[in-house]
């Protein structure tokens, strides 16, 4: 099948999936705002998603499209490195016109990959994991609004939260104009117009998720009972 043993297939699968990462992200972003001003609405969402059925189906959905764009990045970087061949140690200096980011998309994987890996393991082990299981955690499941203030209250997390979400601003600054061009959605007129899209889009949405660990690392966020109301 030409999605998957052709080159430009690969890049295809890499690019939907991409996107639809993206629209993720999109959503989480949206959703982690709701707790700069409502603790009580963020639980209610915590709550309304939690280990029902569709939340889980949808996890294990996204769980599979990240595979799939780790995987193939990996199988595209090598086919690439297999082409240059002994050729990519003859220059020492950077082409012209090639973004940073694009040079060192697979380092910025691996960054990524890492800081997904951490946050798994501090909000969704902890949350729907916990859940599902009927394991005891020291905060309630559904109660995400103290777990990110328990989270973004060591240092050390909102650093590395700090680089991951630095990353992944690299990362699909170069990415989105890319799956674009790749699925040639760019003509002429449209490269330099999805390219700044791209950077306007990634940029807000990478500030969103920002200002969130910010504003908890800062203590500016409302209390869970001043949001509630009491």
């Amino acid at each position: 099948m030409w999605l998957t043993n052709s080159s430009v297939g690969r890049k295809v699968v890499m690019s939907v999936s991409g996107l639809a990462l993206i629209l993720f992200l999109t959503f989480h972003c949206c959703m982690n705002i709701v707790a700069l001003f409502s603790g009580k609405a963020y639980n209610a969402i915590c709550a309304m998603l939690g280990s029902h059925w569709y939340a889980v189906a949808a996890t294990i959905g996204l769980a599979a499209l990240a595979v799939v764009h780790i995987v193939y990045a990996f199988i595209l970087t090598a086919q690439n490195r297999r082409a240059r061949g002994d050729n990519r140690y003859a220059v020492t200096n950077k082409p012209e016109k090639v973004e940073w980011a694009s040079q060192n998309m697979l380092v910025l994987g691996i960054i990524i990959l890492l800081g997904l890996l951490l946050h798994l393991f501090n909000f969704w082990y902890n949350m729907m994991f916990a859940e599902l299981v009927g394991m005891e955690t020291a905060i309630e499941p559904t109660n995400g609004f103290e777990l990110i203030k328990q989270t973004f209250g060591n240092p050390v997390y909102v650093v590395l939260y700090v680089i991951w979400i630095i990353a992944i601003w690299f990362h699909l600054s170069h990415g989105f104009w890319s799956a674009m061009q790749t699925l040639g959605w760019n003509g002429k007129t449209w490269f330099c117009r999805w390219k700044v899209i791209g950077l306007i889009y990634t940029t807000l949405l990478m500030l969103g998720f920002l200002v969130v660990v910010l504003a908890f690392t800062l203590k500016i966020a409302p209390s869970l009972c001043c949001a509630a109301g009491c």
